[in-house]
């Protein structure tokens, strides 16, 4: 009768421990968790500000291909004042100048990014009004077009052109690896709570249960069956059970004080987690995962920018060599007129073109250094990225093999927990009988706890790897899609 009425109260109890939890707690798993974590943590607000900081950026760069309109001018330009004025016997005399010199230039430009020039064109006006003679007098240029060329200088269009759409492309993989080691962190802490309630619920158990071993050892002790010495046992084992409920209970508090706090859970509600699901429909072969990673992760980009930026320093480095020529040519109409009309009238043709250059004769090797120095840099970063290559590829084989283990080591710890429970369940009938020792099922309390620990291990590492292979290769194996986010 006594060994039926225990079963039925350790039966019972875990239902009562759920029955008990007050109507303000909320129940979450796994992917809950993750989707706060995502939607409203500090974390994530951050990850989108980046995000949106490198569009604006992007963006800056994509201006500079476009065609550029401008608007300048002076309006008024009145002076009034006595300035100096040299006579042709070289004496100085000061007059007095009083006037309105005002002007208008629309103009707009044009980069070519193949070659670095600009194409530029204008159209101007100038009003000059002489206030102590009465005279009034405009200028104009009604059309003007021309075209610059640096010669045998540093393309930066040409580069920027290659690089920044790697740099932007980069960025928008970055913002979706920043939400994924999100979701590694948010699993994190949602296991670091799970594995605080679950110790707390063993603590729990294992204290009603030894306190209902003891009324049973108790009776066993007044009839003479045991000595004073397993009473005391079992007394010590409740003292620290009582121990354990304490810590248990202080590391959940900690535990989910940490989880809401990342996971931005303003709520004072409090939070229970369910156990999440020990298995996932999927198949990642490592070849998949790899050419996956490279057709998505920041660092596979980074690869190839990098690269890139090497090479645009070595074709920087030769065309700052000194050696700065420009040519401009520039067709148009100008003439200067009493009235506006008559500035637009007949206009009279306008041509200039100018070449400007700077030789250095001697620089002591200066360029020469630079363009070594970019050389070796190249090499270098060649050899740095071919390096980073290598760690990338390594790195997606490990954590496939690591993921394949997690998903076996699950399997043979949920087999132990179940036997271990099996164990403590016929340990717990022996003693009730008589025919076992309060340290044999001491040792049975432990492997069962043990157990119970290890089968908790090993699903978080299990999902703890999961998440990692979705860092790695930016791909959901078990939706077999590429993942985005808004």
């Amino acid at each position: 009768m006594i060994t039926r009425l225990f079963y039925i109260v350790l039966l019972l109890f875990p239902r009562m421990m759920v029955f008990a939890q007050s109507s303000d707690t909320i129940l979450l798993n796994l992917q809950d968790v993750i989707l706060m974590a995502r939607e409203k943590s500090i974390a994530s607000k951050q990850a989108i500000t980046t995000k949106k900081t490198k569009y604006w950026e992007y963006q800056t760069f994509r201006s500079n291909y476009k065609p550029q309109l401008l608007l300048s001018g002076i309006l008024p330009g009145y002076n009034k004042t006595f300035t100096e004025v040299q006579q042709p016997d070289g004496t100085i005399l000061f007059q007095s100048i009083h006037n309105n010199n005002s002007s208008l230039d629309l103009s707009f430009s044009q980069s070519i990014s193949a070659t670095g020039g600009t194409i530029f064109g204008t159209t101007q006006l100038q009003r000059f009004e002489d206030y102590d003679r009465k005279n009034k007098l405009y200028n104009g240029v009604p059309f003007g077009i021309g075209y610059s060329q640096p010669l045998w200088q540093f393309n930066a269009l040409k580069w920027d052109k290659k690089i920044e759409p790697l740099k932007y492309r980069e960025s928008n993989q970055a913002y979706i690896e920043s939400m994924e080691q999100i979701s590694i962190l948010a699993s994190g802490y949602f296991f670091d709570l799970l594995v605080a309630q679950v110790n707390l619920q063993i603590a729990e158990t294992n204290l009603a249960n030894t306190q209902k071993i003891q009324v049973i050892t108790n009776e066993k002790l007044a009839l003479g069956k045991i000595s004073k010495n397993e009473v005391l046992q079992l007394q010590l084992e409740e003292l620290k059970s009582q121990k354990a409920v304490g810590i248990a209970r202080r590391d959940m508090e900690i535990a989910r004080l940490n989880l809401r706090s990342y996971t931005g859970l303003q709520s004072n509600v409090q939070i229970a987690l369910s156990m999440p699901k020990a298995t996932i429909s999927m198949q990642a072969p490592a070849d998949r995962v790899l050419s996956e990673a490279f057709a998505n992760r920041s660092d596979a980009i980074a690869f190839v920018r990098r690269m890139a930026e090497a090479r645009r320093d070595v074709s920087k480095a030769k065309g700052d060599n000194g050696l700065n020529a420009a040519l401009t040519a520039q067709l148009g109409f100008s003439k200067s007129a009493p009235t506006i009309p008559k500035v637009y009238q007949s206009p009279q043709d306008q041509q200039e073109v100018r070449l400007t250059f700077t030789i250095p004769i001697l620089d002591w090797g200066r360029s020469k250094s630079r363009t070594k120095t970019a050389e070796a840099n190249l090499e270098f970063t060649s050899y740095a990225v071919e390096q980073d290559k290598q760690v990338f590829i390594q790195e997606i084989f490990t954590q496939v093999t690591l993921f394949e283990m997690m998903q076996d080591q699950l399997v043979f710890t949920a087999r132990a927990d179940s036997i271990a429970s099996e164990k403590y369940q016929i340990a717990s009938e022996r003693y009730v009988l008589g025919n076992l020792s309060i340290t044999d099922l001491s040792i049975a309390f432990q492997e069962k706890d043990q157990a119970k620990r290890d089968y908790i291990a090993a699903l978080r590492d299990f999902w703890g790897a999961y998440y990692q292979l979705r860092y790695l290769s930016l791909y959901d194996f078990e939706k077999n899609e590429k993942i985005h986010y808004p």
